[in-house]
């Protein structure tokens, strides 16, 4: 190879680096966008992801960093409400701690 042809050659290498990493970047822009939204358009977005996505996105970092929440340890639970299976009445969780600990277990026994 020629100097000149090595030096082309260099320049489209690092061109075509700097767009993929542009790519990529505005590729976890938009899915870390997603994850702060609601589970609907994040569920929308996730459903349209291709496939190779998967393998180049650092999606539990981004994951992690958006549900994080507001809650550090030590703090109060937030009020929860919620509907009784039996007969679909509204339950406030904080008016059960007054006579014993509450545990939340969520999970599937089948």
């Amino acid at each position: 190879m020629t100097g000149t042809t090595k030096r082309s050659l260099r320049a489209w290498i690092v061109s075509t680096a700097g767009v993929c990493l542009v790519g990529w970047l505005c590729l976890v822009g938009y899915v870390n966008w997603a994850m702060h939204q609601s589970p609907e358009v994040f569920g929308h977005v996730m459903a349209k992801m291709p496939m190779p996505a998967y393998f180049v996105l650092p999606f539990e970092t981004l994951w992690m960093r958006a549900r994080k929440g507001q809650l550090n340890v030590g703090d109060a639970a937030p009020g929860l409400t919620v509907k009784k299976l039996e007969d679909r009445s509204s339950l406030d969780l904080a008016a059960l701690w007054t006579d014993k600990p509450v545990v939340l277990v969520f999970g599937s026994y089948t």
